[in-house]
């Protein structure tokens, strides 16, 4: 199939799909469901957190568990000696693992920029499966359990998993460009929600037999996905003989690329010798991978990190403790909690699918988010006062997961894309993987801090003031999006007052 820039164009409709072949498909597919099964594997955590709470304090004989361990000696050797306790603990497990996430993703971004992808990808797919394994079958069927050793393991598991967003995305902009990005970007970010969703319905169908089968069944899954990408995922279009995503842009007209420039520029003006890319020059020497701190500098990156570790504490606390929350506070069975927490992933599907395709329309990005955030600090405050009833917990969480996921997705994925791939390093893959690490790796540092400040503040308050501390998260994600937003919309002011006087 033909690629844009060839002699043969095709009609304006249809060139957005004509740029497009089957590796592009294979390849949005298996980036797509590679990072799906690892939060399918980190959701299997979450949604057992009342059966491991259950296992770890001497209420494990209690009647309202889900699932009763058949040995009764583990009675007499519980870790903690309550429930709130326990509660804690799982929280620090939280946070151990996003701060270790958090830091192995600043040196995965590193890697991925220098060494292949795929091997990278892979290793730490089935590594994680192997950890995941240990961590939750293993030690239930030799009956260890050891604070420590829990804490070791999660640690290196955080360090594993972290190698997988920065690769995924930087493959995605090796084969898709400018052009549409914020479409295809905003369907495939949806793989973190549909990684839950998966993550959810895999737990939930095995918790009645134990929740360790939990791990084990979603482990498996994700050990064999890592075989699939080692043997079938291709990280750039060159390995097959093809322009990369940047090369296309670079042969577009002057009418084109002034449409498809970076959402991120400082103005609207670009010059001539812009579309020269470190990647895009025919030069017989491979580009060198930015160093961390000149992928820091770039414009934006910082700003939208500290945004994103703002947004990114929110949205992870609803991924690690909504179906706790709504199994504790409204006594829902822990099955039909898991189930029901599946609304949140659908709204940040439908928000970042919808946000991403307006960003396109308007060819801008920062205004999408602040009108998000704006609405997301309502749905907040709006969830907060859920009654129990079902049916409308799940539209109110449906619209919070619209408002809270959609933006999130939108930054960790095309965001990072074109923060990675603006002017100065445009074309260049030894930029993207190091730029995503260090948005998703700032956005994990952030979401992290808030794990146990969330644990805390539920057991020494309540749950209304954790959603207050949401909404302030929230709020501060808005504040650091506005000089984004001010820088992106003064060309266009400019450009309006200079027709009025030219008027």
């Amino acid at each position: 199939m033909d690629f844009p820039g060839s002699p043969r164009r095709a009609p304006p409709r249809l060139r957005f799909f004509a740029q497009y072949t089957h590796h592009h498909l294979a390849v949005f597919l298996l980036t797509f469901f590679s990072y799906s099964l690892l939060h399918a594997s980190r959701k299997a955590f979450s949604n057992v957190k009342v059966s491991i709470n259950n296992q770890w304090t001497p209420s494990s004989l209690n009647l309202s568990m889900s699932v009763v361990d058949p040995n009764s000696s583990w009675n007499g050797n519980h870790l903690f000696p309550d429930a709130d306790s326990a509660t804690i603990f799982l929280g620090l497990l939280d946070t151990i693992f996003l701060f270790s996430y958090a830091v192995g993703l600043y040196i995965s971004g590193i890697i991925g920029d220098r060494l292949n992808m795929r091997y990278v990808l892979t290793f730490g797919m089935c590594s994680s499966a192997v950890t995941m394994f240990v961590f939750g079958t293993l030690t239930e069927w030799l009956h260890f359990y050891n604070k420590v050793f829990y804490c070791l393991v999660w640690v290196i598991n955080g360090l594993l998993q972290s190698t997988g967003w920065p690769c995924v995305v930087a493959v995605m902009g090796n084969w898709f460009g400018k052009s549409g990005r914020g479409l295809v970007f905003g369907l495939w970010s949806a793989c973190a929600s549909v990684g839950n969703i998966l993550g959810a319905f895999l737990a939930s169908s095995v918790l009645t037999y134990g929740y360790e089968y939990a791990f084990l069944v979603t482990a498996s899954v994700q050990f064999a996905g890592g075989i699939i990408i080692f043997f079938g995922l291709v990280t750039s279009p060159k390995e097959l003989g093809l322009p990369d995503a940047g090369e296309r842009e670079g042969e577009s007209g002057d009418q084109e690329e002034e449409a498809n420039r970076p959402l991120i520029s400082e103005d609207n003006e670009v010059d001539s010798d812009a579309n020269d890319s470190i990647q895009a020059r025919d030069t017989p020497s491979a580009p060198k991978a930015i160093s961390f701190v000149q992928a820091c500098c770039l414009p934006g990156v910082l700003l939208y990190s500290l945004a994103y570790a703002c947004l990114k504490l929110v949205n992870y606390s609803f991924f690690f403790w909504l179906p706790f929350y709504l199994s504790i506070n409204f006594s829902w069975k822990e099955a039909e909690a898991d189930q029901l927490s599946i609304w949140y992933d659908i709204g940040g599907i439908v928000g970042g699918t919808i946000q991403g395709l307006i960003s396109d329309i308007l060819q801008k990005r920062s205004p999408v988010l602040a009108i998000s955030l704006v609405f997301a600090v309502l749905s907040l405050f709006g969830y907060s006062r859920s009654p129990n009833n079902k049916p409308l917990n799940a539209v109110l969480m449906t619209i919070t997961g619209f408002f809270i996921g959609g933006p999130s997705n939108m930054i960790s994925s095309a965001i990072s894309a074109d923060l990675g791939r603006q002017e100065m390093v445009r074309g260049s893959s030894e930029a993207l993987a190091t730029v995503t690490g260090i948005v998703d790796g700032t956005g994990s540092m952030g979401a992290a801090i808030g794990q146990v400040l969330v644990s805390v503040i539920q057991a020494k308050l309540d749950w209304m003031w954790v959603f207050y501390f949401f909404i302030l998260m929230t709020f501060l994600a808005l504040l650091f999006i506005i000089p984004l937003l001010v820088r992106e919309l003064r060309p266009v002011w400019r450009n309006r007052r200079m027709s009025r006087l030219a008027g």
